[in-house]
């Protein structure tokens, strides 16, 4: 069956092995100084190694895998102990498998084995994949402030999905492009004027998304097509949003043309947490 899995880029993978504590699953293992997907049936992927990565190898793609088996997933996560039981059960609750979440509260249950008050006081707290977790965000209130005129758009084309557009239409052409994760522009309130403005847009979530290599090779057509001048690539907080560098570093080196990208980071209002040429 298709579906998703992650992928490990071995030319990228230094072998440092922070992966594998975000994968309580066990998917992931050091073999031969690199990082192995060592079994299709224990990678539901989610993608909660992603962001701990620091070299940008592994990504999430879709393509012929055996079924995810929760039942397998228990055998090679209960010898691991209680903390890696919470953190494979809030994992689960964190991407809203309720259905694997309650088998593997079935499973437990089979084989008589009871969590501490501590640990199952643990996954009920909002921990985990911070793609996934419910949060209130804090504003100013009560503060006057001048009635002003609209916030003009800096949306000049249409369509902006990187499925849907063309990396041959017209306004890509010698352009600088903003390559924008979906969540970005309900997160900065200064979207249009701060990061949209002077650039042609695209947007794509790298986790949620299929046909991760179709966004590969638009960008590099962007990039050998089109011409384009610079590639800034604006991303959230979250792990899992790195992917989406990932995607615009891997077209680059395949394309023939070198460009300037540059990699910025907001948090969930919208501030500026890192901005560097990558």
């Amino acid at each position: 069956m298709k579906r998703h899995v992650i992928n490990i880029n071995e030319k990228k993978c230094t072998g440092c092995g922070l992966c594998i504590p975000g994968c309580p699953e066990g998917a992931i293992q050091i073999v031969d100084g690199k990082a192995r997907l060592v079994s299709d049936l224990f990678c539901d992927g989610l993608g909660a190694c992603l962001g701990h990565c620091p070299e940008g190898a592994i990504t999430i793609e879709e393509r012929e895998a055996e079924p995810y088996d929760e039942r397998k997933v228990m055998e090679n996560v209960i010898p691991k102990g209680e903390n890696t039981i919470r953190a494979h059960l809030q994992h689960l609750k964190d991407h809203n498998e309720m259905d694997y979440y309650k088998e593997a509260l079935d499973i437990l249950d089979e084989k008589n084995i009871q969590l501490t008050s501590k640990a199952v006081e643990t996954v009920q707290q909002p921990s985990g994949c911070p793609g996934s977790r419910t949060m209130t965000l804090k504003h100013e209130k009560d503060v006057e402030r001048p009635v002003a005129a609209e916030t003009p758009s800096a949306l000049t084309h249409w369509p902006i999905q990187l499925h849907l557009m063309s990396p041959n239409a017209p306004h890509y052409q010698r352009s600088d492009v903003l390559l924008a994760a979906d969540c970005t522009a309900f997160s900065a309130g200064n979207f249009h004027s701060t990061h949209l403005k002077g650039k042609t847009l695209a947007i794509a979530c790298p986790k949620l998304d299929e046909g991760l290599k179709i966004y590969v090779e638009k960008l590099t057509a962007l990039i050998d097509e089109a011409k384009i001048n610079t590639l800034t690539v604006l991303m959230m907080q979250v792990p899992c949003c790195s992917g989406l560098l990932n995607l615009a570093q891997t077209a680059a080196e395949q394309a023939l043309r070198k460009v300037p990208i540059k990699a910025i980071v907001i948090s969930f209002n919208g501030e500026i947490l890192q901005e560097k040429w990558v």
